[in-house]
């Protein structure tokens, strides 16, 4: 705590002591989530639906298997999409039949045996060939 003292003289020519208190603490609102430091993930759609793309290039990236790998696509081992061979990417979604003898089968999709169930695919569709062979010889 720091004081000043004021001496000042009146027409009295008496001392009058004035006493003036700092604030020893900011006044700053309180903050939440100081220690957070998270970074964003930037999961889902990479390439839009009719998008060309090359071999090895992201498609989705997951956390839980939303997206399925259709025709000529990979799934990384972080459910990570991709695709195999150059080509449009195509997005469908397709109906689902589950072998419902399987218990996580059961377990996943329990309850909902009379409904239709649909799933997300990615599918690259490759360039058509192109056809200026030459003939050299023939077998």
């Amino acid at each position: 705590m720091s004081l000043n003292f004021l001496l000042t003289a009146k027409k009295t020519n008496k001392p009058v002591i004035e006493i003036l208190r700092y604030a020893s603490k900011k006044t700053g609102g309180s903050t939440k989530n100081t220690n957070c430091k998270v970074k964003p993930k930037h999961r889902g759609w990479k390439v839009q639906d009719g998008h060309f793309v090359q071999s090895g290039h992201m498609l989705a990236t997951q956390l839980t298997s939303r997206f399925h790998p259709g025709l000529n696509v990979g799934m990384g081992r972080n459910g990570t999409l991709f695709a195999i061979t150059p080509g449009k990417v195509v997005v469908t979604c397709e109906k689902f039949e589950p072998n419902w003898d399987h218990t996580w089968v059961k377990r996943i999709y329990g309850g909902r045996e009379q409904q239709t169930i649909f799933k997300k695919y990615f599918n690259v569709i490759p360039e058509p060939q192109h056809n200026r062979f030459k003939l050299i010889d023939e077998v």
